[in-house]
């Protein structure tokens, strides 16, 4: 028997609300799959299974807070199933159910598709959302012929009168919508009904819900009161505990942009790089070649983590921040980064984010230069003890061998907590991304 706990999403997080069940007791679950909708003071957050086997009970009711920590289902797992019969007595031949993750259930049923119907492409024929999608697209099969009113029947109608209270009533619509969005209509006194959602297929997002709440007159919440006070309690705790000390460089970004460009010429639009993808990679692999700034500080000092999990500070739209993770980022491909960032970003501001997503980043980097901003230097999120500003690429008068010319430059900061390193420290590892973004093929 195992138990799924109310994980700890951030530093932080104390506690979370229990939002929606994606299973439901006698569900079979496998390790990974989203089973539940936390919201946190920042986001909703999609909380994968750790543990594969069946949900037994769901100890907690939607809607309740409850501390980290607090069991929330017991699941009994693989190993504690077992036969009825031995291996060898015969059974009947009946057909498998078609496989499918709890997410793609509720997915399935909210568009009223029965998955016995439903070809899976995935692993071992799982069916897959796209699959879902795919076939709300087929045609309906043709209707039944009218039947023929010239025949009579055998026990006339009931008419319907409009005080008879057993007269049938139409089922209430359900919105299509995000758990946040329904989240901040609640809050908004927003009715979803009414809101042109532009999220994938309609559905509402929480920006939506937004700006229904202002064409309405109401005022425009960017973000709820609680997110920004558990921001603001982190960010105390940090200048509070943490002895910061900054450095700084400036990047010369002549090659990395050439590279790019060479590479987008060979990509579609859609896979196309940005400069982040790079310096990101970049960041990431010179933490790998620096592991004193890559951890966290415990009660014992400074923990090395076993993996770069590179955090990645994302501004919502509304308002607020919120520092997901792309874990093994050292190891993936410039392209790998490219293409996880967008779905990070996607997530954060969709308000979807996944619970492997927002835990225990080992560094984290903020890049304002999309906001026009040329330094940042930023407030370490405990208990890490580094954190990468980078700012936007401009173009400035350099020095190349001896001749002066316009080079594109980034300048890359450093803030970290002098308690785990010291400036020689946090050199080397401006200096290590600096290098390597002189040989972007090598990234």
């Amino acid at each position: 028997m195992a138990e799924f706990t109310m994980p700890s999403l951030g530093a932080d997080m104390d506690e979370g609300m229990l939002s929606q069940w994606l299973v439901h007791p006698g569900d079979q679950v496998t390790r990974g799959d989203v089973v539940a909708v936390v919201e946190t003071a920042k986001s909703a957050i999609e909380v994968e299974c750790f543990d594969s086997g069946t949900v037994e009970a769901l100890l907690v009711d939607e809607g309740t807070t409850v501390p980290v920590g607090t069991p929330l289902a017991r699941i009994g797992t693989t190993a504690e199933i077992r036969p009825a019969e031995s291996p060898s007595t015969e059974r009947p031949l009946v057909e498998s159910p078609p496989t499918s993750t709890p997410l793609v259930r509720r997915f399935a049923k909210d568009r009223h598709v029965d998955l016995a119907a439903v070809h899976g492409s995935g692993p071992g024929g799982r069916i897959t959302r796209a699959d879902v999608e795919h076939s709300e697209l087929e045609p309906e099969p043709a209707p039944a012929p009218e039947r023929d009113v010239s025949v009579p029947t055998t026990r006339p109608a009931k008419p319907v009168h409009s005080d008879d209270s057993t007269a049938e009533r139409p089922a209430p619509v359900r919105v299509k919508s995000s758990p946040l969005a329904r989240s901040l209509a609640a809050e908004l006194g927003v009715d979803l009904a009414e809101v042109t959602g532009t999220g994938r297929g309609g559905s509402v997002r929480a920006e939506d819900v937004r700006s229904a709440a202002a064409d309405k007159g109401a005022p425009r919440q960017a973000v709820p009161e609680a997110a920004r006070s558990a921001t603001a309690r982190l960010m105390s705790r940090s200048k509070r505990e943490i002895p910061h000390f900054y450095l700084s460089t400036t990047v010369d970004m002549a090659a990395a942009l050439e590279w790019m460009h060479a590479r987008n010429r060979e990509l579609p639009l859609s896979a196309r790089l940005v400069p982040a993808a790079l310096t990101f990679k970049a960041v990431a692999t010179a933490a790998r070649e620096v592991p004193e700034l890559n951890g966290h500080w415990g009660d014992d000092g400074f923990v090395p983590a076993e993996e770069v999990r590179l955090g990645i500070a994302v501004s919502l739209r509304g308002g607020g921040l919120v520092a997901p993770a792309l874990a093994h980022a050292d190891t993936l491909s410039v392209a790998e980064v490219m293409a996880a960032l967008k779905d990070l970003v996607a997530r954060a501001r969709g308000g979807r984010l996944r619970a492997s997503q927002t835990a225990d980043p080992s560094l984290t980097v903020t890049n304002l230069g999309d906001q026009g901003v040329e330094a940042v230097f930023g407030v370490i999120y405990p208990p890490q003890v580094a954190l990468v500003g980078l700012g936007r690429i401009v173009e400035r008068p350099v020095a190349v061998n001896g001749l002066l010319g316009v080079r594109p430059v980034l300048t890359a900061t450093l803030s970290a907590d002098h308690r785990a390193a010291d400036g020689a420290t946090g050199a080397r590892l401006l200096t290590a991304m600096d290098r390597l973004l002189q040989r972007p093929e090598e990234l």
